[in-house]
């Protein structure tokens, strides 16, 4: 699924229907170097602008490659009991959240950073920061593990 998201704070979520996410994934790991904030139920994917951003968002039956372009790429566990994936910004209303099934259960989320351009809606080209595509890959897992960064990017990347 293609989504266009407004990550206002420089963020978006994707999670559980029935989770509301706290910020208390925010530690300072995830700000420096994980680039998400990983939640029971959810995750808070960092953005490099405080803009409208582009993602996909996709379920696959087993790990996949890492996008050879992606200049980070980090994963952590989403559990979804309800069968039901929330996708939004910060300031959305309900009505703005967009939403998908999965089979219930526990995933692995993979979010790749994909250099990109301007999305194709009406975006603010005073905003500070890089555009990207931000890939979300889930797939089923029987057991939980933690927050692991598989490719770090730039140390200053985002604004």
């Amino acid at each position: 699924m293609h989504l266009v998201v407004h990550a206002d704070q420089r963020q978006f979520t994707i999670r559980d229907s029935g989770v509301r996410l706290t910020g208390s994934g925010w530690t300072p790991a995830a700000v420096e170097f994980h680039r998400i904030g990983a939640e029971s139920g959810g995750i808070a994917i960092a953005t490099a602008r405080s803009d409208v951003v582009e993602s996909s968002v996709s379920v696959v039956a087993s790990p996949p490659e890492l996008p050879p372009s992606a200049e980070h790429v980090v994963e952590a566990d989403l559990a979804v009991p309800s069968g039901r994936l929330v996708i939004s910004g910060p300031a959305d209303y309900p009505s703005q959240e967009r939403d998908f099934s999965v089979p219930p259960g526990l995933y692995r989320a993979r979010v790749s950073y994909v250099p990109a351009g301007p999305p194709a809606v009406t975006w603010n080209e005073h905003e500070f920061g890089e555009h990207y595509r931000y890939v979300v890959e889930l797939w089923p897992v029987a057991a939980p593990s933690g927050v692991e960064v598989l490719r770090q990017g730039a140390g200053v990347w985002d604004g």
